[in-house]
């Protein structure tokens, strides 16, 4: 079986006026299923533009990006949105959640777009709500809720089409170190019950102390791609958010 990701001199030019920008410079990673890892790298050093090719958000100017022993960097754009829809859930820094539907339409937001059936999608939506401790929560809105809160329910709808990897930028950045261990709690939760791999950027070490993996980008290129001694276990957390086993099924 192929690793879920396969990543073969991949680089990525931009042009910026007259100024050639070298964004990737013939990066060549894989990652297996069911890993945890975490990307590290000061503001410039390629980590987000990495993660926006692993997301099929942008396209590389050269190489290799198998998804699954699937090449998708000469997909069309139909193609492109296919798999983010059904193979790839996100999660971002900012929750971008919108501000006139409540926790669960915005849960359920992704079954607009997806070609599957979506009859039941408030038993989906519901399902990933509790799984991320927010059963009782689904009718309120983003402005009814804290910071953490809101991040759960951006995890929930990254859940509700059940997809193989999560990517997560910055995930933890704009909550508390508190609302930080709920977060990072149930992604642990979500590798280790449910099996997804997971791919996330963070600046920092505590919180790349949660995976199992930590790959390093400088100047375009992976500087260091070493295991976690210790990984962080939810256990041990002052929260006891559980997920439910069978969520993502």
């Amino acid at each position: 079986m192929p690793p879920l990701i396969d990543v073969r001199e991949l680089t990525k030019t931009y042009l910026l006026g007259e100024v050639i920008v070298n964004a990737l410079q013939g990066i060549t990673v894989t990652i297996e299923r069911g890993t945890f890892v975490a990307v590290m790298g000061q503001s410039g050093s390629g980590k987000s533009t990495f993660m926006n090719l692993l997301g099929c958000l942008d396209r590389p100017t050269s190489g290799r990006y198998l998804l699954d022993g699937i090449p998708v960097e000469s997909m069309d754009r139909d193609q492109l949105a296919e798999i983010r829809n059904q193979k790839i859930g996100f999660i971002f820094q900012n929750f971008n959640l919108l501000p006139r539907m409540n926790a669960l339409e915005n849960v359920e937001l992704p079954l607009l777009y997806s070609s599957g059936d979506a009859t039941d999608g408030d038993e989906r939506g519901q399902r990933a709500l509790a799984a991320v401790g927010l059963a009782d929560r689904e009718g309120n809105f983003p402005t009814q809720l804290s910071g953490g809160q809101q991040q759960r329910v951006a995890i929930a709808r990254a859940l509700i089409n059940r997809p193989e990897i999560l990517l997560a930028d910055e995930p933890t950045g704009a909550l508390d170190s508190h609302n930080s261990a709920e977060v990072m709690s149930i992604f642990r939760e979500l590798n280790r019950t449910q099996h997804i791999t997971i791919v996330l950027v963070t600046h920092s070490d505590e919180i790349a102390a949660y995976a199992d993996r930590i790959i390093g980008f400088r100047d375009g290129q992976i500087v260091g791609d070493a295991p976690v001694v210790h990984p962080q276990k939810a256990s041990e957390e002052r929260v006891a958010l559980r997920v439910p086993v069978g969520v993502a099924q």
